[in-house]
């Protein structure tokens, strides 16, 4: 289900724009609002608390084991102590001079404990700024980078003529759309629920581009290959997280640089679905429809 419900969305979107032609461009960026709020919502209630979860979890389990790495140590040091003054005692006939080595011992493993608690402190300290942060920016940046090469269509936004003897294949918004929808994909693996975002979130995508192609004087076959081709990214995505070791052993890092990519385009979709900025009562319904449902998903 997590592999056919991002590809049958733009499927279906794609046969909407070539059926039906719906041209009310308010139903459209209604839908759009709907979309943007709806993986924004399940962006900031489902992944990005489990995301957290998991590097929290990560780094405690870290700080755990090289902590009973030293307790590990500290043991073989107090043994080895220990046989040292059983070999005194064996040797020396002086009580008073056993019972120095003795408190030796214990003021040794009382310092090797305080040194212990000290770098368990101040390992947790060096640990305190998690890096999930940082991936979550890269992701922001990555997005408006391949955003210079789709021109926005990842949210909706395309331009360009209408030039019907001169239309091409245009491979670099073909390039960064593929990228973007297969790392959307990667988290689906272990949040199923974050498939229903990214489909909502491809229907109208999928409504929009394929009429502006077909607008553009593009060819139809070249048209369905591009958006079959953008249908499968996604679930390609999917699969290759779940079967591939090395994007298993990231597995956070990588949902959390897709947590800045989405929170990057739900917002701008959310912002470029007003006009001029004023207020829109169908489109605050819209958004707050589409936390709602993310909520209860």
């Amino acid at each position: 289900m997590i592999y056919l419900v991002p590809l049958l969305s733009v499927l279906l979107g794609y046969a909407v724009a070539l059926i039906l032609k719906p041209s009310n461009k308010k139903s459209l960026k209604l839908l759009l609002a709907f979309s943007g709020a709806f993986l924004l919502s399940l962006t900031v209630l489902h992944l990005l608390p489990e995301v957290y979860e998991s590097s929290n979890h990560s780094t405690e389990t870290h700080t755990e084991e090289v902590h009973n790495h030293e307790v590990h140590n500290h043991d073989e040091h107090t043994a080895e102590i220990h046989d040292h003054d059983e070999h005194n005692h064996d040797h020396e006939a002086d009580e008073t001079h056993n019972h120095e080595a003795h408190e030796g011992h214990d003021h040794s493993t009382h310092n090797h404990d305080a040194h212990i608690e000290n770098d368990g402190h101040g390992h947790d300290h060096k640990h305190a700024n998690n890096p999930i942060g940082l991936y979550i920016m890269a992701g922001i940046v990555f997005q408006i980078i391949l955003e210079y090469f789709s021109k926005g269509a990842e949210h909706g936004h395309v331009h360009g003529g209408h030039d019907h003897d001169h239309a091409s294949m245009p491979w670099l918004l073909f390039i960064s759309l593929c990228i973007h929808a297969l790392l959307e994909g990667m988290p689906v693996h272990h949040h199923n629920e974050l498939a229903w975002g990214i489909a909502i979130h491809h229907f109208p995508i999928a409504i929009i581009l394929t009429a502006f192609f077909i607008n553009s004087g593009l060819n139809k076959w070249a048209v369905l290959l591009f958006m079959v081709a953008f249908s499968a990214m996604t679930p390609l995505g999917t699969f290759a997280s779940g079967q591939l070791e090395f994007l298993a052993d990231y597995f956070t890092e990588i949902s959390a640089v897709v947590v800045g990519i989405l929170f990057h385009i739900s917002s701008t979709i959310i912002f470029e679905s007003g006009e001029n900025h004023r207020f829109n009562l169908a489109k605050l319904l819209a958004i707050i429809l589409g936390a709602i449902m993310a909520y209860f998903l």
